[in-house]
């Protein structure tokens, strides 16, 4: 019963005392509307520790609640222990499991981080079983395990059927050499943790997988602890859409695990030894409820350094808020004249570029701004997706552009998720690029509009810099409505790719920019084939199988559209599949359009708020 004196509780936690020794165990717990118990957990977790003299911070990480979470969090920070700090962070925007332990992380300082879920179905009083598993295993990683041989777990006969089938496919797809990935406790040293964040794309459910799916696949040593759960008759039946969520993302993991091979080439830029002042560059017409939600969302941002360029045609009274704003009123001229004077103005070390009919995550400073620390990186852009309370023919011009047969390989700029890479080409309603490097070229070209952003990053790659998309730097960006602004807007942007391609074309000459112009050209020689009479010397079978094979390309196109486009709603399926053939035709007409032009036009067009 007794080791010296001390219960064997009480040796386990000397264990967890002398590993911690003169630094800090950090305790990121993720919230979410949690308003009536948040604030008697963190006392509680606090008053644990302290008890037991461990040196500890406490990071809860309140994940947008919309319920009182974050002021029950502020009061939690009052109390004064000996041992213990409250550090809340506060996330004005829900971003997920995986957005709030980033920032948790951000936050902390301690040598070893502890993840506890801030609803303590795991109580941390087991703290010292992880502990003593990470001394005695020399591990890097303890994770709770309701299969560990020690555990005492109440959990729902149906919640162990769909654990044990995710924890055999884990086994057999990724190789994880653990028996649980889900349980919310798990003790990290500090840098093992940072080089898999660093590294991480998921932020939802198959958040935990991917953590330690990269940390395993980088050398780190896991081990496993045991625990007491009981879930009493809290958990109801698993959504579908849950289910769905989480195996579409747990076959992404896979995906890039074992096929791609990402995490082992993925890069984590240097950390910045300032935090480097930004300069946020809007272009708009006019004051409008849409750049009022931008700058709203931008009053939002958990990266403080930054100040706001407004650039209207008019002068316009902007409402106050908690970051620097000036507004510069230039006269009626594009964008990129615009841009150019927005840039001249910034005191910022960094140009972020943002439309006006769009609004950024509430990380997007953040999440941008730390690949600034690479002197190779010049830019940096992020997915544009459109927002959920866009209009229903708006949101349908949005599940146009995420067609697989629309944008191809290009769909990462209009959908979240997918993996970071180097590009050579990317919109201006989300790009941050370096001042020194605009300052070294003029800015924009003046020349072409649109497609200035195109030359820009031209302009970029040309002199030695590289551009990175990061899936998770992301901005909801408003879609032209299905039918009339949307064709008119893609029409303007293929009449100029189509001119690129021969004038520029280092970042224009693509095979896919093409496609749809084969496409128009199938079109009308099947229509004329079609059209055409059969020929006295040929049987009607014969005819009919002449028919039939001019027709199968329309035929699989048709079954290919129909596929990509699919909703259960049928009038969504129905528009969808009229939406992505006007766009082809539209595109494959001007972008042979922009081929064949001596000369491509760069008036300013006022339609559509372009």
């Amino acid at each position: 019963m007794f080791e010296g004196g001390m219960t064997k509780l009480e040796a386990k936690w000397a264990i967890a005392r002398d590993a911690i020794g003169g630094g800090r165990l950090s305790v990121i717990m993720p919230v979410y509307n949690l308003a009536d118990t948040i604030e008697a957990n963190v006392a509680e977790t606090a008053r644990l520790f302290d008890s037991h003299g461990i040196r500890a911070e406490l990071v809860p990480v309140d994940d947008g609640s919309t319920d009182g979470t974050a002021a029950a969090l502020t009061r939690a920070a009052e109390p004064k222990y000996e041992h213990v700090i409250v550090k809340p962070v506060i996330c004005q925007r829900n971003g997920g499991k995986g957005a709030a332990l980033r920032a948790g992380f951000d936050a902390s300082t301690g040598e070893y981080v502890m993840l506890l879920d801030g609803d303590l179905d795991i109580n941390p009083k087991q703290t010292p079983w992880f502990f003593e598993a990470m001394v005695e295993k020399g591990a890097d990683i303890v994770i709770g395990s309701k299969r560990h041989k020690r555990s005492v777990v109440q959990y729902p006969w149906h919640r162990r059927i769909v654990s044990w089938v995710y924890f055999t496919l884990v086994r057999i797809f990724v190789g994880l050499p653990i028996t649980d990935t889900q349980t919310g406790m798990k003790l990290f040293r500090r840098e093992v943790l940072g080089e898999s964040l660093g590294r991480m794309l998921v932020k939802t459910y198959a958040f935990d997988l991917e953590l330690l799916a990269i940390a395993h696949q980088r050398g780190a040593k896991i081990a496993e602890a045991p625990v007491v759960i009981r879930f009493g008759n809290k958990f109801g039946a698993l959504k579908a859409n849950t289910v769905k969520t989480m195996a579409l993302d747990s076959l992404a993991v896979f995906y890039r695990l074992r096929v791609l091979r990402y995490y082992a080439k993925a890069e984590v830029p240097p950390k910045l030894d300032h935090d480097p002042l930004v300069s946020v560059v809007i272009a708009c017409p006019r004051r409008s409820w849409m750049l009022d939600e931008c700058l709203g969302a931008l009053a939002n941002q958990t990266y403080r350094n930054f100040e706001v360029i407004v650039l209207p045609d008019a002068d316009s009274q902007l409402s106050t808020l908690n970051f620097k704003l000036s507004t510069l009123p230039t006269g009626k001229v594009r964008p990129a004249e615009k841009r150019n004077l927005g840039i001249k103005a910034a005191k910022g070390e960094i140009i972020a570029f943002i439309d006006d009919d769009a609004y950024p995550d509430a990380h997007w400073l953040e999440y941008a701004v730390r690949y600034f620390g690479d002197e190779t990186i010049g830019a940096v852009g992020g997915p544009g997706v459109t927002p959920p309370g866009d209009s229903f023919l708006a949101r349908m011009g949005g599940r146009v552009y995420d067609n697989l047969l629309v944008s191809g390989n290009y769909r990462y700029r209009y959908k979240a998720g997918g993996v970071r890479r180097d590009v050579d080409d990317y919109p201006s309603c989300n790009l941050f690029v370096r001042k020194s490097l605009l300052d070294s070229f003029g800015g924009y070209r003046t020349d072409f509009w649109p497609g200035e952003d195109t030359l820009l990053c031209k302009d970029i790659v040309d002199a030695g810099k590289r551009i990175v998309y990061d899936p998770w730097v992301v901005v909801c960006h408003h879609r032209r409505p299905l039918f009339g602004a949307h064709l008119r807007q893609l029409g303007r942007y293929a009449f100029h790719r189509g001119y690129f391609c021969k004038r520029y074309p280092s970042n224009s000459l693509r095979l896919s920019y093409f496609i749809p112009t084969l496409f128009v050209a199938y079109l009308f020689i099947w229509a004329i084939l079609v059209a055409i009479p059969q020929p006295d010397i040929m049987s009607v079978e014969l005819f009919c199988i002449w028919q039939g094979l001019i027709s199968m390309p329309m035929l699989a196109y048709i079954f290919l559209v129909l596929l990509t486009s699919f909703s259960l709603n049928p009038a969504v399926w129905v528009i969808t599949l009229c939406g992505v053939l006007a766009t082809h035709v539209t595109y494959g007409i001007r972008f042979l359009g922009g081929l064949l032009a001596k000369k491509a036009p760069c008036e300013f067009i006022g339609k559509d708020h372009a």
